[in-house]
């Protein structure tokens, strides 16, 4: 079994540092990538934001490299492609000298439509990048984790409830759930904590780009922020930025195989 030290004596400040480091966060050029990006470097870690956008990436890396002071850098990745998974893993390794957080955050939005007119490569598409990316980015991460880490994946309240008109959305983040509790199972032994947020509605760019065809199909975003207990706006990526940094941190050692909802309390209504 893993050996994890009694942080009782253990300050505040180096609890949540992440000084020594390094963190890949997958779809890091905008949005909610992003934003865990920022947080992790500020926290001290480097950070290797992964995208399928390079560009993209370098930009926000360079921007976040500005802002924090700390060392951020963009890389490629594809999550549907497993051997640039594996190379930005044993790139962030090669050039830091290990492996330590992984974010599994890159996704498909849900994209809207009836269940019964969903044609197979849209079911097998979004299964293939919310599912299978998730499972195989932390497998290749936990094969460079020789000394232990903190995996985080990206689920969605969704992934705890249900919702018309993104079945194919709420099966993938479903799924994400449950192997979450399940890779925290049998990482644990290696001293690799596996954990998830779920998210509530969150502005992103991308969400933004969304919330037309979501009205069209019968789903109203911001009439469903009503049902946020907290506040009557919908979150920003720093609200999950800042629980994922929690969950990467000491601060987190005696946790794994939870998901945190994000979502200002909307799951209690």
């Amino acid at each position: 079994m893993p050996s994890v030290p009694d942080h009782t004596e253990t300050g505040i400040g180096q609890l949540v540092s992440l000084a020594g480091r390094t963190a890949v966060v997958t779809g890091g050029a905008r949005g909610i990538g992003a934003a865990i990006g920022r947080r992790l470097a500020e926290a001290g870690a480097v950070v290797v934001l992964a995208d399928l956008d390079l560009d993209a990436a370098s930009t926000t890396a360079a921007q976040l490299a500005h802002e924090t002071g700390g060392t951020v850098v963009g890389a490629h990745v594809d999550v549907t492609d497993s051997a640039t998974l594996a190379a930005v893993a044993e790139r962030a390794v090669a050039e830091t000298g290990s492996l330590d957080i992984w974010i599994n955050n890159a996704g498909i939005f849900p994209t809207t439509g009836p269940a019964i007119d969903a044609a197979d490569d849209f079911i097998d598409t979004m299964m293939r990048v919310n599912l299978r990316g998730t499972f195989a980015g932390t497998r290749e991460a936990a094969k460079q984790m020789t000394a232990g880490g903190a995996i985080v994946n990206l689920a969605s309240i969704t992934g705890l409830s249900v919702a018309a008109g993104i079945s194919a959305y709420v099966a993938s983040k479903h799924a994400v759930v449950g192997l979450t509790k399940n890779l925290a199972l049998e990482l644990a032994p290696l001293n690799i904590r596996v954990n998830a947020v779920a998210p509530g509605v969150i502005l992103t760019p991308g969400v933004e780009d969304q919330l037309a065809p979501l009205a069209a199909a019968g789903l109203d975003v911001r009439s469903r922020l009503s049902h946020n207990l907290l506040a009557d706006r919908a979150g920003v990526p720093d609200d999950v930025a800042r629980v994922v940094l929690f969950l990467c941190s000491d601060l987190s050692a005696w946790v794994t195989g939870v998901v945190v909802p994000v979502d200002a309390g909307a799951l209690l209504r």
